[in-house]
Order: structure tokens, then C-alpha cells, then sequence
């Protein structure tokens, strides 16, 4: 009789999978103009995104098949779903110009994720990018809807609707540049101190987010975006003399 085993890269790819069902959960209740439900499905997506890779290390079978997978459920999670959410949330009233703007975050996601894949020469450790990775585009925005899309009003409140169109124009270009973004930290080369640390920052930065229903994380990460350009712009005024 012939055993059954699970493989190992069963795990990883289960959590991938998940990161894809939420991506597409998203897509669906954006069509139902459930903007808040379907921003929290991107924001569950990026969860299971970070986990994967996490999982992958720990059982170790990190492979050219997991990244070419993860990619594939990015695209839709952090590409498809981010710029269908935004074209219901803002864009659908500007005709043709909302439709060609909103679907930048997918089709310049889609040529990062391309580039990331042909030039990641080591599939077990990953280091700073270049370029904003494709999850911390599709958070912004959704932090974004979360923040300041108002049901009764069915619309992105002012001020802030006057900066959408730039918004998503910058993240999307800023996808495919060649602007350095830094990793996420490894704890596991880091002291105990630093790992409570980190973690109280992490606890304070969840419970900030839960009393200004989602505003100061939108804030965070737009500071991140920024903090990339600016940093690039010191390098190179710095390099040049």
C-alpha cells in the first residue's frame, strides 16, 4: 500500500493560495461596492504574502517554482484587485481617463513583478529592492479607501480626492523606477532587546491604527513611499558632489 506524504512545499503554497483567494475576494466585493470589506482582503492578502516566504524558509524548499507562484498571486492580489478597488472607489466617473489611470497600478505591478523575477538570483534570501515592492503600492491604497472613501457620500472625501490622481500615478511609477526600498528586517539576526522593541512598535502601530480607523497606517506608508524618492534625491545631490 502505497503512503501518502504531503510534501513539504505544500504549506508555503497553501498560504500562497490563500494570499490569491483573497486577492479575488477583494475583486468581488469591490463589484459590490464593499470598499471597506474588499480593502481589508488586500491588507489579509499581504498577511499571507509575508507568511509564505516566511514558511518556505522554515521548511525549507524555497524554490524558482514558489517565487514564479507568489508572483502570479501578486499580480492579481496587489496588481488586479488594488486597481479595480480604486477605479470603483474614485474613478469610475471620469469615463475612459478613469479606467486607463486606474489600471496602472495592475499593468506596472505586472512589468515589476517580471523584472523582480528575472534578475532575483538567490531564491532563499531576498534583499532591499528596487523599485516600491508591488504589496506596500496596493496597502497604500487601501489604506487609502479605508481611511477616507465615504459610503454615504459614495466618494473619496475632500481634500484628499484632489491627490488621488497624482497618488496613483506616483505609485505606479515608483513601481517600476529604480528607487531603493529597504527589506523588512530580519529578527533573526537581531538581539532580544531589538526584537522587543520592534514588537512594541508593532503593537503600538496596530493599536494607533485601530483608534484612527486605519488614518495614521495610511499616513505610515505614504511616509515610507516619500521617504524612498527623498532618500534618492540626497544620494544622488551627495553623490554628485
Amino acid at each position: 500500500m502505497t503512503k501518502f506524504t504531503v510534501p513539504k512545499s505544500a504549506f508555503p503554497n497553501t498560504l500562497t493560495a490563500l494570499n490569491l483567494f483573497c486577492g479575488f475576494l477583494s475583486i468581488v466585493f469591490a463589484d459590490k461596492m464593499e470598499l471597506g470589506t474588499a480593502s481589508i482582503f488586500i491588507l489579509a492578502a499581504a498577511v499571507f504574502d509575508s507568511l509564505d516566504g516566511i514558511a518556505a524558509r522554515l521548511v525549507k524548499v524555497a524554490s524558482r517554482f514558489g517565487v514564479e507562484l507568489d508572483s502570479l498571486a501578486d499580480v492579481v492580489s496587489f496588481g488586479a484587485a488594488p486597481s479595480f478597488l480604486i477605479y470603483k472607489a474614485y474613478f469610475e466617473s471620469f469615463g475612459w481617463i478613469g479606467i486607463v489611470v486606474s489600471s496602472l497600478p495592475a499593468i506596472f505591478g505586472a512589468f515589476r513583478l517580471a523584472r523582480f523575477n528575472i534578475t532575483l538570483t538567490n531564491i532563499e534570501s531576498k534583499g532591499d529592492f528596487t523599485g516600491l515592492p508591488i504589496p506596500l503600492q496596493a496597502v497604500t491604497i487601501s489604506f487609502l479607501v479605508i481611511s477616507f472613501y465615504s459610503t454615504a457620500e459614495k466618494a473619496i472625501s475632500a481634500p484628499v480626492s484632489y491627490f488621488v490622481f497624482p497618488l496613483v500615478i506616483l505609485l505606479s511609477l515608483l513601481m517600476v523606477s529604480k528607487i531603493r526600498y529597504n527589506a523588512l528586517p530580519k529578527l533573526k539576526n537581531k538581539s532580544i532587546f531589538e526584537r522587543f522593541v520592534f514588537f512594541a512598535v508593532l503593537a503600538a502601530a496596530i493599536a494607533l491604527a485601530y483608534v484612527t480607523n486605519g488614518l495614521v497606517l495610511f499616513y505610515f506608508f505614504i511616509a515610507i513611499v516619500l521617504f524612498g524618492i527623498l532618500r534618492e534625491i540626497f544620494v544622488k545631490l551627495f553623490a554628485s558632489n
